[in-house]
């Protein structure tokens, strides 16, 4: 694959690409929002796939399932709340034969490291028999800023169930890019893209770097899972969530991988570089 030295900030993929129409799925969201944003600004349309866009889509409902597809060619897979939750694995596999079966060329799931559900879903995808790529990602840089742990951030402390446990954060931009990449390139039918950050950090580690971008004190306060799921239902968040801290504690994603290299060319993006930029840009400011 040739050298791609784009800016993290812009699309990596060719302009000059055939024109598609690519469902996304999960298009208001972190990642899926910054893939519509992508395909747009490369001449693609996006078809936003959610219950309250235009064109209904909704994974449990497969009426919504023939619209929502009709003159797609290709699709990213991005499913609320996890593919670790109960009833995803069936509804992503469904869709992704229905969707073959519709002659769509391309779909791009995004999966998650470590989650035996996950890879569960990456096979049903890869069987549907359609082209496929995986993008398996690590946790997400901007559930600091966009998401999750925003208020925590905001309050000056994480009190989270992670103990000393590391994580190679990854920037939603970087698998935004890999994401648009897949689905209008050719060369990565079959791959499976692991993404990383470039560095292992604790969220001790976390809380030091968005300290540093902030000009706040932002701590790290060790926390039970059963607190963590406590104070999840009472933010109206599935407790559930809770669970997927322990993919943290046992060390299994406690390693860099090459994804974003492979992909495109260039290395992932730095926390510290994400911390500066969402600090730079409000998204903390109260």
């Amino acid at each position: 694959m040739n050298e791609k030295t784009n800016s993290t900030q812009q699309p990596t993929t060719s302009a000059t690409a055939a024109a598609r129409t690519v469902l996304v799925t999960g298009g208001t969201g972190k990642t899926g929002r910054r893939v519509a944003e992508r395909l747009t600004a490369l001449g693609h349309t996006a078809r936003i796939g959610s219950r309250t866009a235009p064109v209904p889509f909704d994974w449990n409902d497969d009426t919504t399932w023939d619209a929502a597809l009709d003159g797609v060619s290709a699709a990213y897979l991005a499913y609320y709340p996890d593919l670790a939750f109960p009833g995803a694995v069936e509804s992503v596999g469904a869709f992704a034969r229905h969707a073959a079966k519709a002659g769509i060329e391309r779909l791009v799931l995004l999966s998650g490291r470590g989650e035996e559900a996950a890879q569960a879903a990456e096979a049903a995808v890869a069987e549907a028999g359609t082209g496929w790529t995986v993008v398996r990602c690590a946790w997400f840089s901007q559930n600091f800023s966009e998401s999750f742990f925003r208020d925590a951030v905001l309050a000056g402390e994480l009190a989270l169930p992670t103990g000393t446990a590391v994580e190679p954060f990854i920037d939603a931009d970087d698998i935004a890019d890999v994401a648009v990449a897949a689905l209008t390139e050719d060369g990565h039918d079959g791959e499976v893209y692991e993404l990383t950050g470039p560095r292992l950090l604790s969220f001790a580690d976390a809380a030091a770097e968005l300290s540093a971008a902030t000009g706040r004190d932002i701590r790290f306060t060790p926390i039970a899972v059963e607190e963590c799921r406590e104070m999840l239902a009472a933010i109206g968040l599935p407790g559930d969530f809770a669970d997927l801290f322990t993919l943290i504690l046992d060390g299994r994603n406690a390693c860099l991988a090459d994804g974003v290299r492979r992909a495109l060319g260039r290395e992932p993006r730095d926390f510290a570089d994400f911390a500066r930029d969402a600090a730079a840009s409000g998204l903390w400011n109260v």
